[in-house]
């Protein structure tokens, strides 16, 4: 396994035990919830980061590739 892998691997777990910490978190705060209520809303915005980071981490990454085709000629990627 190459070195960045097993980082991902052990990004994706930390991100994982964050998630249903939070989750654990949101489901035990108490009622009710105002629409202003700032502690909550930070919750949700904590839940929506880590989520995004996770699926960050799942998504292909399109990487051009870069060619010459003659000398002096300027790259082209598709």
């Amino acid at each position: 396994m190459n070195d960045y892998s097993e980082c991902l691997d052990i990004a994706r777990q930390e991100l994982k035990l964050a998630q249903a910490a939070l989750r654990l978190d949101m489901a035990n705060y108490p009622t009710p919830i105002a629409g202003c209520d700032e502690q909550f809303n930070h919750l949700l915005d904590q839940s929506q980061r880590v989520c995004n980071a996770l699926a960050a981490l799942e998504a292909p990454n399109f990487v051009p590739t870069p060619r010459k085709l003659e000398t002096g000629q300027g790259i082209e990627s598709r």
